[in-house]
């Protein structure tokens, strides 16, 4: 019985670099501090049940091949994705932009390029105004965040 090529001893483990929670409780706190009643989720939402409501989700996270050693995670793209809903009978679309204005000056605070943002028609419920935004990073095991 011939067995298969070891590419790594049993005993070295490399871990995933993970951000999310850090990125999500700065926006969290971000969004509160001026929409205290605002619904954020980190995960995807198509229809909220409280508004306004915004969701952060890590789309992405992949290794950075530029510094891929035998450990793969010395740095990972990260790619996030928001969403920010607002249902106001009147100025829905300006209390998006400005959740958006929030969360945007925190993600390029953090060191974040926003690559992405528009508004999203719903289908489903035109009174639910959308917009969606990306942000990108490169990432290093230490959790220092790089502009790519």
């Amino acid at each position: 019985m011939q067995s298969s090529p070891r590419l790594m001893p049993e005993t070295e483990v490399f871990s995933i670099i993970d951000i999310e929670s850090e990125v999500f409780n700065r926006i969290c706190n971000a969004v509160r501090e001026k929409y205290p009643s605002s619904f954020i989720t980190g995960e995807y939402v198509k229809s909220p049940s409280e508004f306004p409501a915004v969701s952060l989700v890590e789309m992405d996270n992949l290794p950075y091949e530029k510094t891929m050693t035998v450990n793969p995670e010395n740095h990972v793209t990260v790619t996030y994705e928001v969403n920010v809903y607002s249902n106001l009978v009147r100025g829905k679309k300006s209390e998006c932009k400005l959740i958006c204005a929030i969360i945007d000056n925190e993600m390029a605070a953090m060191g974040f390029i926003r690559t992405s943002l528009s508004p999203v028609p719903n289908m489903d419920d035109a009174t639910i105004y959308r917009m969606t935004g990306r942000y990108r990073a490169v990432v290093s095991a230490n959790h220092t965040i790089y502009r790519r």
